[in-house]
């Protein structure tokens, strides 16, 4: 048996656990043109009577998104609910610390549930409440303005709006990246504990049946990370369902070998918060397991950003400004998809995800304003995982060929996991790291009913730095691979150097 060859044995006797569809979440933040010129742009050809572009809602509804974080991120924390309700024409101007704008407001909350409705019923909202500047009795009032039936001041009032029906939010997260400096409000671990734990306590006494999701570190690399996550559980462990983790990834320096195994840092940041987790569980003698909300994650261009905020004019508050509008190339891609990989192989903790962001901020999807919205690279690999990634992940272990990164040492050329669906079917998501060699691939498959491979797509090109863009917005997409076979229980396959593949097996 060839040392070259990547191996790894399916067996339903031996499972992660069941995806929950939250997993394919996104992220809308009021950042650059995510939302103005992205999902609402009134007098755009494809508008509809909301001002809701018809070409993004489309691509979102292919891309397969379920649960969408609104309205931030760093925004939440300088966020007054009540300027996004109401009349449009009198809702106020305001400043935006969090990405040097200005903020109209023409978008807001009942515009946001519009959207998610137009998705259709897969696309559920996940409200973060400003715990930056404001606090519990504004966290009260935006919940019963959502949610409550009627009969009370603010349900009333968003009945007056013209939302008689309620909004129906059930999972809340309790502020947004609340250990960082940069944030408007910023706290230590015990105060941001102490005002989540009296937030949470709240906000059940109104609804029992709330979802809600602790802020966690913005980032492994943090000087605060694990003890952050221990303070604030200590505080919220029985208030609370999740703690969050957020994560991007760029290469550094040019090292795209330690830039292609990014998800060795993403994995080993789950598998930390779980140990953290569980510790403080163990500790207070807790029967409960606390979830995690990844609802953050990609591939952002970091370093580029804060090189150009330096030069920010600091007298200019733009209106929708561009910002963030990562253009992405295949190795990208594949990068994004090992990140899914990684998500997906810890689905039985990690119960939500969220890509960030959803439309022309370090998104998947672009768009010109008056002009035409297009997939990025990274478009690809997130519909194919969350179209084909239901069901039961089952364990993988693979046998892989490595390769040295200066990061993270020895690394496997092979990331992988794959997801049994109820009808029996099996989707096996595979990444070959190695830039330039092809990678044999054995997959054994024991006690499965699959017996033929039905399709083998890749995401690869002979130009790793190809990418889509306004002029050639097909330039990259998958395209189909031959010579794939499932002989006697075995599959084989070859992948390409540097690519994302899906082989599904029925």
């Amino acid at each position: 048996m060839s040392k070259s060859t990547a191996r790894f044995t399916l067996d339903p006797a031996f499972t992660v656990g069941e995806v929950n569809p939250r997993l394919f979440g996104s992220f809308v933040e009021h950042l650059g043109r995510c939302v103005y010129t992205g999902i609402y742009e009134p007098g755009h050809p494809t508008a509809d009577a909301e001002g809701l572009r018809t070409d993004v809602l489309d691509l979102v509804r292919e891309l397969g998104v379920t649960a969408v974080r609104y309205p931030g991120g760093n925004f939440v924390s300088g966020y007054r609910w009540e300027d996004s309700v109401g009349p449009r024409a009198e809702r106020p101007r305001r400043l935006d610390l969090a990405w040097h704008s200005t903020e109209t407001n023409r978008f807001g909350l009942s515009e946001y549930i519009a959207f998610l409705r137009k998705l259709g019923p897969r696309a559920e909202p996940m409200m973060a409440v400003n715990l930056g500047t404001r606090g519990v009795a504004e966290a009260l009032e935006l919940q019963e303005y959502a949610n409550h039936p009627g009969g009370t001041a603010l349900s009333d009032l968003r009945a007056a709006h013209g939302d008689e029906e309620p909004f129906g939010i059930r999972l809340w997260c309790l502020g947004n990246e609340m250990d960082g400096p940069w944030q408007t409000g910023h706290k230590t671990a015990r105060e941001y504990g102490r005002i989540a734990a009296e937030t949470a306590r709240a906000m059940r006494q109104q609804d029992p049946g709330v979802e809600l999701v602790a802020c966690g570190s913005s980032s492994q690399d943090m000087p605060t990370f694990a003890a952050w996550e221990a303070t604030v559980l200590e505080e919220t462990y029985e208030l609370v369902d999740h703690i969050s983790l957020h994560a991007y990834y760029e290469p550094v320096d040019g090292d795209l070998d330690s830039f292609l195994a990014s998800a060795v840092d993403m994995e080993s940041f789950i598998e930390n918060v779980i140990a953290t987790a569980d510790h403080v569980g163990a500790r207070l003698k807790s029967k409960k397991k606390i979830n995690l909300s990844f609802d953050e994650w990609n591939v952002w261009y970091l370093s580029k950003w804060e090189e150009y905020a330096r030069t920010l004019d600091r007298s200019d508050w733009p209106e929708a400004p561009r910002l963030l509008e990562d253009n992405y190339s295949v190795t990208d891609a594949v990068v994004f998809g090992s990140l899914l990989i990684a998500l997906l192989r810890h689905a039985d903790r990690v119960t939500v995800a969220c890509l960030a962001q959803l439309v022309n901020v370090i998104a998947p999807i672009m768009t010109e304003p008056g002009g035409p919205a297009w997939r990025q690279t990274t478009f690809f690999p997130f519909a194919q995982a969350s179209r084909y990634g239901r069901g039961q992940v089952l364990d993988v272990r693979v046998d892989s060929p490595t390769y040295a990164t200066k990061k993270y040492g020895e690394t496997d050329l092979l990331h992988a996991t794959a997801v049994r669906a109820d009808d029996g079917t099996v989707t096996v998501f595979a990444v070959n790291r190695s830039r330039t060699a092809p990678l044999p691939l054995e997959v054994a498959l024991h006690g499965l009913e699959p017996t033929t491979v039905t399709e083998h797509s890749a995401l690869a090109d002979a130009d790793p730095d190809a990418r889509n863009t306004l002029t050639d917005p097909g330039r990259v997409t998958p395209h189909p691979v031959e010579g794939t076979a499932l002989t006697d229980g075995t599959l084989t396959a070859v992948l390409e150097p540097l690519s994302w593949n899906v082989i599904r097996l029925a």
